[in-house]
């Protein structure tokens, strides 16, 4: 997206928050893209509430952090839920995340945090038989994913990681190492 598309998105972003909750301690409203933060996707979208944290909280106070976002998700359930419908509505994945300010620099975004995807655009999303799996990733780990969504292979970071399981489960090595680990098993059962 360039960045005069990026600053009017913004810009709405802004004005449909500060619609939404009004009065609410939102510190600031972000609008990131791929490329502005690791966490965000090739072809996705972060929106971003920054609540104000709490008057004489630590940064790195996270049990204080938690509970100004619990709340604040008690007192906004429904308008968080609403501004979360509203973003099914662009063209691209966009993901609603709330989080607590801190010191900018300073670990600012580590800690609790609220997201809220919207539907998945693309394959095996929200489809039973699949189970959701969380991995810390270096760069050249995610510059490999990614690399697989720009060239069109995968529509998203976890069907890029599906994609790749399912190249290594076509390998005959893999059905060795299969027959290998029913082995020890066995084994295992014996003792």
């Amino acid at each position: 997206m360039d960045q005069a598309d990026m600053e009017r998105l913004q810009r709405q972003f802004d004005d449909e928050v500060r619609n939404r909750f009004p009065g609410a301690p939102i510190q600031r409203v972000e609008v990131l893209q791929y490329g502005d933060a690791p966490e965000v996707e090739p072809g996705q979208l972060l929106g971003r509430v920054v609540i104000e944290a709490p008057a004489g909280a630590e940064a790195s106070d996270e049990e204080v952090r938690g509970r100004r976002l619990e709340e604040f998700h008690d007192a906004h359930r429904t308008a968080m839920r609403e501004l979360r419908r509203e973003l099914d509505k662009l063209p691209a994945n966009a993901v609603l995340e709330f989080v607590v300010g801190g010191v900018p620099g300073e670990g600012e975004h580590i800690g609790p945090r609220i997201k809220l995807a919207g539907p998945v655009r693309g394959l095996g999303g929200g489809e039973p038989g699949f189970t959701p799996v969380m991995a810390r990733l270096g760069q050249e780990d995610l510059e490999t994913l990614d690399t697989l969504i720009t060239a069109g292979i995968a529509s998203s970071r976890a069907e890029a990681v599906r994609w790749a399981l399912a190249r290594i489960r076509e390998r005959p090595a893999y059905e060795q190492l299969r027959a290998r680990a029913r082995e020890i098993e066995e084994l295992k059962s014996q003792f």
